[in-house]
């Protein structure tokens, strides 16, 4: 909507917007559950943005369609009536269904479950980061297709989100970069779950974006015409722009309208018949006008495909081919030698240069790590203003990037990683669980992932963080024991095709597996058996590996038959049938790790893993303070007979 808005535009936007607030209020008395205020106070921004936002309902991934993101996920049943209202396939009975079990319609939206919905959010904040990353693809897709992709990407957001630390990360990046396609509309109700805004929050957050690098308008988040004026204003932007729409929350609610009372509770049936009305509304549950639906409609979206698909030249089209196939199987992986000394860090390195070469849309950066890390594409350029290149530099922000990645990732022409030491993956972890949840495919390099990062310490040694990230469901680890491993787990890992972590060493580890692709993708396997009948297996995942298999050689000196698993994936053990694991656990068990391990328990008799945090020293003297020697894992398995 380019132009002013007319008497009869506005009376037909005021009908609209009445028809969303109570269909919207409909939804959570049905459901007996959830947040009407937001979808109420938000319903006049809704309407006005309907007239703007470039989509096809009847295909939700129309490469072309602008980006919408409601990041205060609580809004779903906005969410809902909006996609059911544009002509998505979102019923009526799925509205009727809200919040219910095996709905279309979930408490919050659901990449992947609901068709248009274009990332899971909730956990607030996590959305805004999303649309940065969404920006960011729409960017390196204008780089490397061409204009056809200058699309918007629009962003509703609240209170909430910007009091989450995680804006400010991501809308720092946002405005460094100049993501000029980025329009964030923060519903600036001044209400939380607490009541007013004041009790907690009171900076000033025109002053807070414009820092930031961001063009910030205000808007009457109730007047149609200031609403469409500043929108217009914003796509025409050079920066990314912030619209403060001030609005009311449960706007229409009648006493409530105002209230935090209205943040996260049904209203009530008697509250909203009075409200319908006072307005001169039909009494009816989810009644919707037939023009009002003719007006919401989408149907231009099928339209405006069409004419974006003529546009793209055949050269175009088979670049996206390419970028939507995410095919590896052409890399070509580097290869290491028995004996070679390499950290798996650096031989990651190298395998992602490989694969950055067979697939021009594995993009990604570090958290100002890339030198650490060995993350660095050396045949690409930087992403930077102007320039988007496939290296990307988060700077010291490694919340935002995890959530970054998400929304890279969920474009659909890329394949992101990102990149920091292990012990900061507790600060990725939203984002981390959010990547299992969407089922999307994101890579997470963690570096450093022991006790032998060494002269650092405590702060920078991981204990826990094993344990936590193989908890995460529809998520894998791959821990490999050397170089050679490591080439099999990233092979493993890509044709799985869902988002995984690599956690690799800092210290040279020797190359001493002559696995194949089949044993890896099992998740573990026998590296080395004696010749007489084992008494005890010792499993155990990358630099531990080692210090097991010269263990086992101590032990069959001794008599004893023993067998070295190696488990560079513990999740995909865990997948395995019984007559394989059979063939793992035989004899007593020891689990070996340096690090908490308890998990391990489900296959160990016994785990010797790390009882308290880290300390200072060199690597080497750690792993002998604490007693990951060959020596001592083979005392510890003898103890065990």
């Amino acid at each position: 909507m380019d132009s002013a808005l007319s008497l009869k535009d506005i009376l037909t936007l005021e009908k609209m917007a009445k028809t969303l607030r109570f269909l919207c209020a409909d939804m959570v008395q049905e459901a007996n559950s959830g947040h009407p205020g937001v979808a109420m106070g938000l319903a006049d921004v809704a309407v006005v943005l309907s007239q703007h936002v470039r989509l096809n309902p009847k295909n939700p991934e129309w490469l072309g369609r602008d980006r919408l993101i409601f990041s205060g996920g609580h809004a779903s049943a906005l969410v809902y009536a909006l996609l059911h209202l544009w002509g998505f396939d979102v019923s009526l009975e799925d509205l009727k269904a809200f919040r219910k079990l095996h709905s279309v319609t979930p408490g919050h939206p659901e990449f992947k479950h609901t068709p248009g919905v274009e990332v899971t959010t909730g956990p607030l904040g996590q959305g805004f980061a999303n649309a940065v990353g969404l920006a960011m693809a729409g960017k390196l897709a204008q780089n490397m297709l061409g204009d056809a992709f200058k699309h918007k990407v629009y962003c509703l957001c609240g209170d909430g989100d910007l009091q989450e630390g995680i804006s400010y990360e991501s809308a720092s990046l946002a405005g460094h970069l100049g993501l000029d396609d980025l329009i964030v509309l923060y519903d600036s109700n001044a209400i939380t779950i607490e009541g007013d805004t004041n009790l907690a929050f009171s900076e000033n957050v025109r002053l807070r974006f414009e820092a930031q690098g961001w063009a910030v308008l205000a808007c009457d988040g109730h007047d149609f015409l200031d609403i469409d004026k500043t929108l217009n204003t914003a796509k025409s932007s050079d920066k990314p722009t912030l619209i403060i729409a001030h609005t009311t929350i449960g706007k229409g609610a009648l006493e409530l309208e105002g209230s935090a009372k209205t943040h996260g509770a049904p209203l009530g049936a008697e509250v909203i018949g009075r409200a319908k009305e006072a307005l001169k509304w039909p009494s009816e549950a989810f009644y919707i006008p037939e023009e009002v639906k003719l007006h919401f409609s989408l149907q231009k979206g099928e339209a405006l495909e069409s004419l974006w698909a003529q546009g793209l030249s055949v050269e175009v089209q088979e670049q996206i081919a390419h970028l939507q196939a995410k095919d590896f199987s052409q890399v070509a992986y580097p290869t290491f030698e028995l004996g070679q000394k390499c950290a798996t860090r650096a031989s990651n390195g190298a395998i992602l240069n490989a694969l950055s070469q067979a697939y021009l849309g594995f993009v990604g950066g570090s958290a100002d790590l890339a030198p650490s890390n060995n993350t660095r594409l050396k045949a690409e350029g930087d992403f930077l203003k102007g320039q988007w290149g496939r290296n990307l530099h988060f700077g010291i922000r490694e919340h935002a990037m995890g959530a970054i990645c998400n929304g890279l990732a969920n474009y659909g022409l890329f394949v992101p990683f990102c990149a920091t030491f292990f012990v900061f993956s507790d600060y990725l972890a939203p984002a981390l669980r959010l990547s299992a949840l969407m089922q999307n495919q994101v890579y997470y390099i963690f570096t450093h992932d022991s006790i032998g990062v060494g002269e650092d310490g405590a702060t920078h040694q991981p204990i826990e963080q094993l344990s936590h990230l193989r908890a995460i469901p529809n998520f894998e680890v791959y821990r490999p024991m050397d170089a050679h491993e490591n080439v099999l787990c990233w092979q493993v890992a890509l044709k799985r095709a869902k988002s995984a972590a690599f956690v690799l060493s800092r210290q040279d580890l020797e190359v001493a597996s002559t696995a194949s692709l089949e044993q890896v993708q099992r998740g573990g396997y026998v590296l080395y058996k004696s010749s007489k009948e084992p008494q005890i297996s010792l499993l155990s995942s990358g630099s531990e590996v080692l210090p097991c298999l010269k263990a086992a050689h101590l032990l069959e000196a001794e008599g004893v038959g023993v067998q070295v698993v190696s488990v560079p994936c513990f999740d995909l053990l865990l997948q395995q049938e019984l007559e394989y694991l059979n063939t793992l656990l035989v004899g007593r068990v020891l689990a070996v790790e340096a690090s908490r391990g308890l998990e391990w328990f489900k296959f160990a008799d016994e785990v010797f893993g790390m009882q308290s945090f880290g300390k200072s020293g060199r690597g080497a003297d750690l792993f002998k303070h604490f007693g990951f020697t060959p020596e001592n894992i083979a005392n510890k398995a003898k103890a065990l007979l």
